[in-house]
């Protein structure tokens, strides 16, 4: 297939994964119809990702505060490839007393604003890793699986009831899926992965964080209420345990 002299694939296998916002979304109205759909997919589009109570982490819920869409990326110092590895999360999972920011026990430091009935380490958390290091698939399930400690590093255990849905890809290797003569592939060597690993845990951990900090508060179905983190209240805490940031910017 053809368009505008590039050569598309004729096919695709999409990945569709789901999370659970009964709390505040009516989720059996069946309010979603074809015409929503449609604008939806007409109005996709590249470059920065709205962070918090929008798209699928509208009615998210994570540490018992309101959740979300969040992003966070770093990029690998040169000696290790300067690849870049994306984090993209729809936070909804934890309970309020593990929630811990850069070490700090904020969840018990602020431990009110708590919703009703909504039990600790429920919902559904969902990770999307994408990185332009040239890794096999072998590689990228390794990667894949660091999202759990990003996701540990704030507090989450991956309780009875949550699903966490983690998935990974590469955007190297473009040609390998090329079905003419022999397909070449790089493939980063296994002793230069640390940095890989390093980096999907810390911007995991980072886009969890930024969710939360990008929601708002939020009332659904039957005036259920589920409150913001509080910015200033979050500040004062790591000012406490110093660890606001040195040049004032927090």
């Amino acid at each position: 297939m053809k368009k505008q002299g590039k050569t598309f694939q004729p096919w695709s296998l999409p990945v569709v994964a789901e999370t659970w916002d009964g709390f505040l979304n009516d989720i059996n109205g069946f309010h979603v119809k074809t015409e929503h759909v449609s604008q939806a997919l007409d109005g996709a589009k590249s470059g920065a990702i709205a962070e918090g109570n929008t798209g699928g982490g509208t009615g998210m819920v994570a540490h018992q505060f309101k959740g979300g869409t969040g992003t966070a990326s770093r990029v690998l110092e040169a000696s290790a490839g300067g690849y870049i590895v994306g984090v993209l999360v729809q936070a909804n999972y934890g309970g309020r007393a593990g929630l811990t920011i850069a070490g700090v026990p904020v969840g018990k430091e602020i431990a009110d604003l708590m919703p009703k009935e909504v039990p600790a380490d429920t919902g559904s958390i969902i990770v999307v890793i994408a990185t332009d290091a040239p890794l096999l698939p072998h590689q990228l399930k390794r990667v894949v699986k660091r999202a759990a400690l990003g996701i540990a590093k704030n507090g989450g255990i991956g309780g009875n009831s949550s699903g966490d849905i983690f998935i990974a890809f590469s955007t190297a290797n473009r040609e390998a899926a090329k079905n003419t003569d022999l397909a070449r592939l790089n493939m980063l060597p296994n002793d230069k992965i640390n940095p890989v690993f390093a980096a999907t845990v810390q911007a995991t951990e980072e886009a969890i964080i930024n969710a939360m900090v990008a929601a708002e508060t939020m009332s659904g179905i039957n005036g259920n209420t589920v409150y913001a983190i509080p910015h200033e209240r979050l500040k004062q805490v790591m000012r406490k345990y110093n660890r606001a940031n040195n040049q004032g910017q927090e």
